[in-house]
Order: C-alpha cells, then sequence, then structure tokens
C-alpha cells in the first residue's frame, strides 16, 4: 500500500488521510482503489470502533478527481466506465463500513471529495470551508452511485441546484442543506474530530454498527420485516449490555467489549 492513503492507529480510533497535500489531496486512480481496500479491510477488523476521514494538511479534505488524469484515464466513454466502476466500488466500501465515520472536513471540499464526505457518518468541517460540485464546467455528469449519498443528505431539490449551478457555497450553507453536521472554528476542526471519534469509540461497538445498519435501512420505504423488528432486540443478549447497565447501576465507566 503507497502512501497515498496513509491509515494512523490509535487504539481503536484509526484515521485514514487522503495523502496528495501538494495537489490539495486531488484523487487519482491509485486513491481510489487504495481508499477502497483499506476502508474494506477496517470494516472488517472488529477492534476498530470510529474511523476519522481527513485529507492531508488543513488546505483542503479533497478538491474532487485530478484534472490531469482525464487525458489519460478517462478521455472517452469505454475508459471512464472502468473509472467509474473503480469509483463506484470505493462508494460501495464507504456505504457498507460497519464502523461509524467521521469526515474531519479542513478547507475544500469539492466534486468527488464532497462526495467522499457524504458518505461519512458525521461530517465536521471549519468555518472557512468550501463546498460544491462544479462539475458542469467540464462537461462531466454525477453518476447515480455518486449523487446517491448527496441527495440522501439534501434531497433532490437541493442536490439539484448544487449540481445545476455548480457554485462553490461557504459552510453555513452546506449546513443549511444537511451536507454538514456540525461547523467549528478551524483551528478546532482536528480537535473536535478526535473527540467526535473518542465519544463514539466509547460507546458500545456493537451499538453503532446497528444504529448505522437502521439509520441506512429506515431510507428504503419498504415496511420493517417480522426478522428486522426481532434483530431490534439482539443488544439484549449481548455481553456489552450487562457491562453497560451494571456500570450505570454502580455509577461507573462501562469498559465495552464489541461482544
Amino acid at each position: 500500500m503507497s502512501d497515498l492513503i496513509q491509515v494512523q492507529h490509535d487504539g481503536p480510533i484509526v484515521t485514514v488521510v487522503l495523502n496528495r497535500p501538494d495537489k490539495l489531496n486531488a484523487m487519482t486512480r491509485p486513491m481510489w482503489r487504495q481508499l477502497g481496500a483499506v476502508i474494506d479491510q477496517l470494516s472488517a477488523d472488529d477492534a476498530v470502533r470510529c474511523i476519522i476521514l481527513r485529507g492531508a494538511g488543513e488546505k483542503a479534505f479533497s478538491p474532487g478527481n485530478d484534472i490531469s488524469e482525464f487525458q489519460t484515464e478517462r478521455s472517452n466513454k469505454a475508459q471512464a466506465i472502468e473509472y467509474g466502476r473503480l469509483m463506484h466500488e470505493t462508494v460501495r466500501a464507504l456505504t457498507q463500513c460497519r464502523h461509524p465515520l467521521v469526515a474531519q472536513i479542513h478547507g475544500i471540499c469539492v466534486g468527488g471529495g464532497l462526495e467522499i464526505a457524504a458518505l461519512c457518518d458525521i461530517r465536521i468541517c471549519g468555518e472557512s470551508s468550501r463546498f460544491g460540485a462544479p462539475i458542469k464546467n467540464l462537461g462531466l455528469v454525477m453518476a447515480y452511485q455518486e449523487m446517491e449519498s448527496i441527495v440522501r443528505l439534501t434531497g433532490p431539490d437541493v442536490a439539484l441546484e448544487i449540481l445545476l449551478e455548480g457554485r462553490i457555497f461557504d459552510a453555513a450553507e452546506a449546513k443549511e442543506k444537511g451536507l454538514v453536521t456540525r461547523i467549528v472554528p478551524d483551528a478546532q476542526v482536528a480537535a473536535q474530530a478526535q473527540a467526535a471519534a473518542q465519544r463514539i469509540a466509547e460507546g458500545a461497538p456493537l451499538v453503532a454498527r446497528w444504529h448505522k445498519k437502521f439509520a441506512r435501512r429506515l431510507a428504503d420505504p419498504t415496511p420493517i420485516s417480522d426478522a428486522e423488528y426481532d434483530e431490534c432486540f439482539d443488544c439484549f443478549d449481548t455481553e456489552d449490555f450487562r457491562i453497560g447497565y451494571a456500570a450505570f447501576l454502580a455509577k461507573k465507566t462501562p469498559a465495552f467489549r464489541g461482544q
């Protein structure tokens, strides 16, 4: 694994870094491939309780795909389909990741960068962060898989506003549109993301995974099945439930085991 995607472990919290600071962390084909592989690997690791996803440095989360690749990697429809399959496999990995994902957003977060951030469960940005998807200026379409998370967060009308106008807008407007969950002073973005991850990691990990699953399931209008309803009560048979309520009664901090 190259250093284009860095993985930093801090106990149960893992930070994944889009690492091309000289290019504002613009995404390349190898980066998309490596990001998907890393997320799949971490998702399968029960020792992980939270993943922070960020860009290197504090100038940008990511401005999206590296435009220089279009001449060599996406110059026609056939190439674009292959490139898209790679991107969408990474979208799948992020969508299906079992662990909570926290986007730590510094500076620019547009295009493909916005798509990645929108796939995270909590999105914390600085006051000077900027957002948008000006791909109309490149003559490009955002495919279904890439658009889905933005539509889910903003609704179709606002997603169309973002895509049709192609404006770059500020953090306050991004929060109003539902693209970010929290705005903090620029100097506090890293600390706030770390604090959010720590709070998540201190909770019962099985519960975090269930809550992610249930929240996504509720976006599907299909009625909840009997088996799905039954799963809501599986937590009562876990060791973490026994640890949790015993710690509460004893007024102690629970040490969850993920069992």
